[in-house]
């Protein structure tokens, strides 16, 4: 039995979900742009980085902790292999050696956690396509196959075929963005986890330093 009224609600919706296909389409395109961006960037990131080895670090760590002064502890960190914001954050916390040993070590840790915050945002879109891939591509799966099975009760072959091709096309599609995407992520978030630590690293050899004076 059929609730009166019913057939109108299904109707609109039916509606709504087959009007959903071109945004649908338009939204998995734009991801595979950016995707294919961000994998480009990801690319030429493992290229061009030459980040600071561990005998690097540690001799690094030595010769700031035996600094005698403010300006060869920031000679010894500009002249190192770290990159260029590791440098600056680690020169700011040097510029302050005149203020307290708190106040420079909260200081100390706003920068870090600032450039954490900066750094985790390069990768917001690669984690939102991570998720958003997968379920563009079930939607693009979803929503051709009503009219396609419509299409089959009537023999209507060509329009089943059609259907179910771009639902196979937009699921393979969301799903290797989403899969790209996810290795971009990954890989991007090891770096700049590993970059953080050296920075936290030097800091702290930096703060010890600069306590002694």
């Amino acid at each position: 039995m059929i609730i009166q009224g019913t057939e109108t609600l299904t109707s609109l919706i039916h509606i709504i979900s087959e009007s959903l296909l071109t945004p649908v389409v338009i939204l998995i395109v734009i991801s595979i742009v950016i995707v294919i961006l961000a994998f480009g960037g990801l690319i030429n990131e493992f290229i061009s980085r030459k980040a600071i080895t561990s005998k690097e670090l540690e001799d690094l760590v030595r010769r700031v902790s035996f600094s005698s002064n403010v300006n060869q502890m920031k000679n010894e960190i500009s002249n190192s292999n770290l990159f260029d914001y590791q440098k600056a954050i680690l020169t700011r916390i040097a510029d302050n050696y005149d203020i307290g040993p708190e106040a420079r070590k909260a200081l100390a840790s706003e920068l870090i956690s600032a450039e954490e915050t900066r750094l985790i945002k390069k990768t917001n879109k690669t984690d939102i396509l991570v998720r958003v891939g997968p379920i563009l591509g079930l939607l693009g799966t979803l929503i051709p196959l009503g009219p396609g099975l419509a299409a089959l009760g009537t023999g209507d072959i060509a329009t089943l075929a059609q259907s179910l091709t771009i639902a196979f096309d937009t699921t393979v599609t969301g799903l290797s963005v989403g899969a790209v995407a996810f290795v971009v992520s990954k890989y991007k978030k090891q770096w700049y986890e590993s970059e953080l630590i050296d920075v936290e690293t030097v800091a702290e050899a930096e703060l010890e330093t600069l306590n002694r004076w």
